[in-house]
């Protein structure tokens, strides 16, 4: 099914776009020379409504998810993430906790800040 499904998103991101696929999207020409990304988009809206009713279709989708939760781990794994759950979990973390700054870019904010003379304003990491 990977296969498969991976082609059919290439086709249609690519192919309905007049985009860039596969190996064209190295950011590297035939010369070797640097090249820009001409990528495509896909979207689609279904409504579940039309098939089976949302409940219903919540249900199935809460089952697919549990199963795959539930199934045996890799050893030395805690869990089983689904897709988008590991995002979804760090999304729900930097609410509380923010983003987090590396020391270099937190070094090139000052910078910036003290050249600008905004010397009344202090950083959240800066305390």
């Amino acid at each position: 099914k990977g296969y498969g499904y991976a082609t059919i998103v290439e086709v249609l991101s690519a192919a309905l776009q007049q985009g860039n696929f596969l190996s064209m999207l190295s950011g590297i020409g035939e010369n070797g020379e640097k090249i820009k990304f001409h990528l495509g988009h896909f979207f689609i809206a279904i409504d579940t409504e039309a098939f089976m009713g949302l409940e219903s279709f919540k249900k199935t989708t809460g089952d697919i998810m549990r199963e795959l939760r539930a199934a045996e781990k890799a050893p030395g794994a805690e869990r089983i993430y689904t897709a988008g759950e590991k995002e979804y979990l760090i999304w729900q973390e930097r609410k509380k906790t923010g983003l987090p700054v590396s020391e270099p870019v937190q070094k090139e904010l000052i910078a910036i800040r003290d050249d600008a003379g905004l010397t009344d304003y202090r950083f959240p990491f800066e305390q």
